[in-house]
């Protein structure tokens, strides 16, 4: 596996705040790897580092994805896998990994070319499927996922050597203010914020649950609230909301007696497959991280 010079260092003995050097539009015109976003929606996703796409997919399309979703989370084969991660302090089912490769209703959903041809579009290339999962938030009793940024992650725990992947989160339930919302800060993925700590040996079977680990200091973290606000999207059901790898996010307990369930999909450029990871003893398990199966999606 190849090593390559690292870019980003995190997990370091001290914080710090980087400039992103790659670009956040890889084909800033759009005339390489034509796509469904204008002019204007590129221009805001540069310079906000995400977009809410609106009707994304139906009412229908939700029905059945919510359908498949309690099935899966019924499921007590599946409940008994690595794949399903349970809520840290109830036993609600929290996430469901590689669900494009446990269901054919998210491996349909996870090749639309409704979302996939966006990220195509951002990263003028052709792209994979590095990550896939389901995120629950029960209703009362889903937990936070801390402030962070998914590329600190994929860069140390998997070695993703570039910011050339988009994340993908469709809303398969209304997005409320009471319902746990994913908030992001605009701007913040043009800055790349290196954290404190080692990685610990099999991390990911810990910060699934409760991350504690490569998330931002809080002096760094309101550095980037201050220079860009927070913005929760209130993202009705069927629509998508696409952000960058390294866009600070996270999003809150959820208080309301309805879920906030959504589906989430990464995809990597091709030209940027992972190699061995940068800052962790060793790589995140296959359902985690693809490394060994990387075929284009569609």
């Amino acid at each position: 596996m190849t090593t390559l010079i690292d870019h980003y260092p995190s997990r370091q003995p001290r914080p710090d705040v980087l400039d992103r050097l790659d670009p956040v539009l890889h084909d800033p015109r759009g005339t390489a790897t034509p796509g469904p976003l204008g002019p204007e929606q590129l221009a805001a996703f540069e310079r906000d580092g995400f977009l809410v796409i609106e009707g994304a997919f139906s009412d229908g399309e939700m029905d059945a994805a919510m359908t498949e979703l309690g099935d899966l989370s019924h499921d007590a084969a599946l409940r008994a896998r690595p794949e399903t991660i349970i809520e840290p302090e109830n036993d609600e089912v929290r996430s469901v990994f590689a669900v494009h490769q446990l269901s054919e209703v998210f491996a349909d959903m996870a090749a639309d070319p409704r979302i996939a041809d966006v990220a195509r579009q951002i990263l003028a290339s052709e792209v994979y499927v590095h990550q896939s999962r389901v995120n629950l938030k029960p209703a009362m009793y889903g937990r936070e996922f801390f402030w962070h940024s998914d590329f600190e992650t994929w860069h140390t725990e998997d070695g993703m050597p570039a910011m050339r992947a988009v994340s993908v989160s469709v809303a398969m339930t209304d997005n409320t203010e009471f319902n746990g919302p994913l908030m992001l800060v605009p701007g913040s993925h043009r800055r790349y914020v290196v954290t404190v700590g080692e990685t610990p040996a099999d991390h990911h079977e810990t910060s699934l649950r409760r991350q504690e680990v490569g998330v931002p200091d809080l002096d760094s973290l309101r550095a980037l609230v201050d220079a860009g606000g927070i913005v929760a999207p209130k993202a009705q059901r069927g629509d998508a909301i696409v952000f960058g790898c390294n866009t600070m996010h996270a999003s809150g307990v959820i208080l309301s007696p309805h879920p906030r369930s959504n589906a989430f999909f990464v995809y990597n450029s091709m030209e940027n497959a992972v190699v061995e990871p940068f800052s962790a003893p060793a790589p995140r398990p296959e359902h985690v991280a693809t490394r060994t199966t990387i075929t284009p999606v569609g």
